[in-house]
C-alpha cells in the first residue's frame, strides 16, 4: 500500500489496481468544520485532475479533483451523512471514494508523503 498527495491536497492510497482517495489533514485544518460532503457515484469515470466531489465547510467550499484516471467503484456515505468525519479522520475513516485505476503511469506525477508535507511547509 502506497499513499500519494496532489498539489490541491488529495491523498490517494494505492492497492494494487484499487485506489482509495480524500482530502489530505492539511486540507480539513484550512477548511474548517466540514459541514456538507458530495461524493462522486459508483460507475462515475474520473478523469485525472477533474472535479470528482465537493467539500463544504463553514469558511468555504472547494471540489475535490481526483488524482488519477479511474471508475469510482465505493463512494463513502459515511461521510455524507456525518460530513465531520473528514475533520476528525481526514486521511483514515473521512476517505471520499474508491477508484479502478485506469492508468498506473499517472502516479508518477504525485508527490510521496514526504515531498508534500514539505510543499505543505512551503506554503
Amino acid at each position: 500500500m502506497t499513499v500519494y498527495f496532489t498539489k490541491e491536497h488529495e491523498w490517494i492510497r494505492v492497492e494494487g489496481d484499487r485506489a482509495t482517495v480524500g482530502i489530505s489533514d492539511h486540507a480539513q485544518h484550512q477548511l474548517g468544520d466540514v459541514v456538507f460532503v458530495e461524493v462522486p457515484a459508483a460507475g462515475m469515470q474520473l478523469r485525472a485532475g477533474g472535479e470528482a466531489a465537493v467539500v463544504e465547510s463553514v469558511k468555504a467550499a472547494s471540489d475535490v479533483y481526483s488524482p488519477v484516471s479511474g471508475e469510482v467503484i465505493e463512494s463513502n456515505q459515511a461521510i455524507v451523512d456525518d460530513p465531520s468525519i473528514v475533520n476528525r479522520d481526514a486521511e483514515g475513516e473521512g476517505w471520499f471514494f474508491k477508484l479502478m485505476l485506469s492508468d498506473n503511469h499517472e502516479l508518477s506525477s504525485l508527490m510521496s508523503a514526504d515531498e508534500y508535507r514539505a510543499y505543505c511547509e512551503t506554503l
